[in-house]
């Protein structure tokens, strides 16, 4: 379905853009050019593809789940102003 000079002009005055008509006019006419692009893609027929995550067939390199950095959490909390129950107390900014 095609869209209208008027859905263009309401589509750029919900979206804030001012719009002359001369751009009003060229942009009805990307738009619907895409609209149609979609519809040809629409149109294939896909049953049976299934979805692929890259267009080509890859293998992700997966490395071992494990900590490589050593606990610090009391380091950091001895230098923090205040703590409480492992908690970092921050002054109330939003009343």
């Amino acid at each position: 379905m095609p869209l209208t000079l008027e859905q263009v002009r309401q589509i750029a005055r919900l979206a804030r853009i001012e719009i002359s008509d001369a751009e009003a006019e060229t942009t009805l006419g990307q738009m619907n050019g895409i609209f149609s692009l979609i519809g040809e893609m629409q149109a294939a027929d896909t049953r049976g593809v299934e979805p692929m995550a890259h267009a080509q067939d890859l293998a992700q390199r997966l490395r071992e789940d494990r900590v490589a950095e050593t606990n610090r959490r009391e380091a950091y909390q001895a230098v923090a102003p205040e703590t409480q129950a492992g908690l970092y107390l921050v002054p109330k900014v939003i009343e």
